[in-house]
């Protein structure tokens, strides 16, 4: 009869699970979508100009993404909240979590402005520093929307409606490549602008996603409640500081493993265009594999959260492992598809016919092949942090992947790719050992601490 138990108790998490997480997943795709565009379409100006633009999102991904990781708390705290009908600590929240926003992004955009010193500082070449920087130039404010946006989402997310997500993201791929269309290509009567009009298209429609969410949340009757801008401008000091106690090492943590992408992408450019080039596709058709656990982790951080708001141990350990199943089957299909596949899923990127683009297609190949010793720890390892960060552990996971990324992972990659030549085989091998490593750890962590958590009620 227990047994008959269990498996009801799992089989109720999966269904919920998923029904939570399927618009997460296909949002996450629809987010990855519009970065693809951008890649594509760089790629249609030649593997000089993708070169460029791949080296200026390696350097923007790590803010991005610790700036995301930061905010992600917001919705474990929503969620357990929701759970204890807490609608003031709600409110509270993301009203703090807007304030994180404009404050990354008061940091990040000047910073970021100044990349063509830093590419030249990292002693790669001049000419390419040059064109990344027209890209990043007006590509760099799509930060402040993007910023906003992810608090709002993270509050909608945590009361399980994720529908609006995805139809706003879906709208915004279609805008992206019109714009890209247009900008890039100097079609409808624009000027060509190259890799500017790429940056100006995907800042207009970031801007657009934020103010679409932000009236939905405005009007829809479930969050008018929250009056989440009336008083916006006072600060909440208490809550401000438990973000940053939480997220802080989150966004680490996220940037941790960006970085690593990000110094791979320039050791990558000191091997030569092509190379990066195809680096650049291999690291594309990763990420958007990746969606998909990514999206599921949203779904994982508000189920256990959702279960630990309400001291059931119990369930937090059924939705972190039914999650963490999910993301490693899913990781399979796709290690599938990278094995038997991989030149029809490059030629999406370049065209095989023209005869200089044959080099940067090998290169990526052979990338894409060493991506399949990975893909089971990638997705694990994400679902297994956002299933932690559902019981607030953050610190601990921080410091796993400082130690899996930088002192596994890129000291390997350095050493196979340069010592032993391995070029950007062992580059890419560095980068899968790291991967491994944070995820066996992350892994066993979850297991250690959801069979010890114990509640008064549980006594």
């Amino acid at each position: 009869m227990r047994q008959n138990n269990t498996l009801t108790q799992y089989l109720t998490e999966l269904s919920k699970t998923f029904s939570l997480a399927w618009p997460l997943v296909i949002a996450q795709l629809a987010v990855i979508a519009i970065n693809t565009t951008d890649v594509v379409m760089m790629g249609w100006l030649g593997p000089q100009y993708l070169a460029a633009g791949t080296l200026s999102t390696a350097i923007v991904h790590p803010f991005l993404l610790a700036g995301l990781g930061l905010l992600s708390v917001v919705t474990p705290l929503v969620a357990q909240n929701l759970s204890t009908k807490n609608h003031t600590e709600i409110r509270r929240t993301t009203r703090q979590g807007l304030w994180w926003a404009a404050l990354m992004s008061l940091i990040f955009v000047p910073l970021l402005l100044q990349i063509e010193s830093i590419i030249i500082l990292l002693g790669l070449d001049a000419p390419v520093a040059k064109l990344a920087a027209t890209y990043m130039d007006t590509a760099v404010w799509y930060l402040i929307p993007v910023f906003l946006f992810f608090v709002l989402r993270n509050l909608v997310s945590a009361h399980s409606d994720t529908k609006v997500i995805l139809q706003i993201t879906l709208v915004a791929i279609g805008l992206n490549a019109l714009g890209n269309y247009a900008l890039m290509f100097g079609n409808f009567g624009f000027e060509r602008m190259e890799l500017r009009g790429a940056g100006i298209s995907t800042s207009l429609v970031n801007t657009m996603m934020f103010l679409a969410l932000l009236g939905y949340v405005l009007k829809h009757p479930r969050y008018k409640k929250y009056s989440i801008l009336v008083r916006i401008y006072k600060p909440d000091w208490s809550i401000f500081r438990k973000i940053l106690k939480l997220g802080g090492p989150v966004g680490l943590m996220i940037a941790s493993e960006s970085g690593l992408f990000s110094a791979a992408a320039i050791l990558m450019g000191g091997l030569g265009t092509a190379e990066l080039a195809g680096h650049a596709i291999a690291l594309q058709i990763t990420a958007i594999a990746f969606m998909i656990p990514l999206g599921l982790s949203n779904a994982t951080t508000i189920r256990v959260g959702y279960a630990y708001g309400l001291e059931n141990s119990s369930a937090v350990s059924v939705a972190g492992w039914v999650s963490i199943a999910l993301g490693i089957g899913c990781m399979i299909v796709t290690l599938i598809i990278f094995y038997l596949f991989p030149q029809w899923l490059i030629h999406l990127f370049l065209d095989p016919q023209i005869a200089a683009n044959a080099t940067a297609i090998g290169y990526a190949v052979s990338y894409l092949l060493v991506v399949t010793l990975f893909q089971i720890a990638d997705g694990g390892q994400v679902v297994a942090a956002a299933a932690l960060r559902g019981i607030n552990d953050t610190k601990v996971p921080m410091y796993v992947a400082i130690v899996g990324y930088w002192i596994v992972g890129m000291p390997i990659a350095y050493i196979l790719g340069f010592s032993f030549e391995m070029r950007g085989v062992g580059v890419w091998l560095g980068l899968a050992a790291g991967l491994i490593f944070v995820a066996v750890i992350l892994i066993y962590r979850f297991w250690r601490l959801s069979t010890k958590l114990k509640f008064s009620s549980n006594l």
